[in-house]
């Protein structure tokens, strides 16, 4: 008898992943690509005088940047900053000590091979800085989309980003209350509740646990060293 084709499970919750702080530290190699940046269109450090870059987008940062020199934060002057920092970026990934954060590799496995799980990205970053970051750390490959800074300058705009990308990409209607935002700062907490996301903290990088505590998440670790503990609170099998 013929035997009967296998219909793949679909997914039926969206992981959207945070960069900087959370996949990785990239030891101030985008800070440092940005400040050259700066300096370079800018002619001054000055203008990023206050600036946060925690949590912040790349497409934000620089409207920032431009408002404080003088500047008018159009869509060319963005982009004339943004390309001059995307040029700087790929040497400075190799002159600065990053890393991957703790159980990255394991969670990112585990949650790969998982056919009820879709992996993606909702970050700051713009894309091409993105892939630049994490196919440096070999890390790239287990994301199939993502939501960022060249799609709006305001985070908390990408969560419904990154749920009209998933439609399109997976043919998956991900409903807020199925999708985790997972990051290491107060505005990736923010983001995720704009838009009625379940709000994954971790406190590896600038904000101390207690810090994070004080917005809220939905969930909350130290680190995700231990994968097994992380699953079991955010992709627990058979829900």
């Amino acid at each position: 008898m013929p035997v009967e084709p296998v219909t793949p499970i679909a997914p039926t919750r969206l992981y959207l992943f945070d960069i900087d702080g959370t996949l990785i530290t990239s030891g101030g190699a985008g800070e440092t690509a940005y400040r050259e940046a700066v300096a370079e269109v800018c002619g001054s450090l000055a203008p990023l005088e206050g600036i946060n870059f925690s949590g912040n987008t790349d497409t934000g940062i620089a409207r920032e940047v431009l408002i404080a020199a003088g500047s008018e934060p159009s869509h060319e002057n963005v982009m004339k900053l943004l390309d001059a920092y995307l040029g700087k970026l790929g040497d400075r990934m190799h002159h600065h000590q990053g890393r991957l954060l703790p159980g990255i590799i394991p969670l990112l496995d585990r949650m790969k091979e998982r056919p009820d799980c879709s992996l993606a990205l909702l970050t700051g970053n713009l894309a091409a800085g993105a892939e630049v970051k994490l196919t440096h750390y070999g890390v790239w490959h287990y994301f199939g989309f993502g939501a960022y800074a060249d799609d709006h300058h305001v985070r908390n705009e990408l969560g419904p980003v990154a749920m009209s990308r998933a439609l399109e990409e997976q043919g998956k209607e991900f409903t807020p209350d199925r999708i985790y935002v997972i990051g290491d700062t107060p505005r990736d907490i923010e983001c995720g509740k704009a838009f009625g996301s379940f709000t994954v903290a971790v406190a590896t990088g600038r904000y101390s646990r207690e810090e994070l505590a004080s917005h809220h998440p939905d969930f909350l670790f130290d680190d995700f060293s231990d994968a097994n503990a992380v699953l079991a609170a955010i992709a627990p099998e058979g829900h």
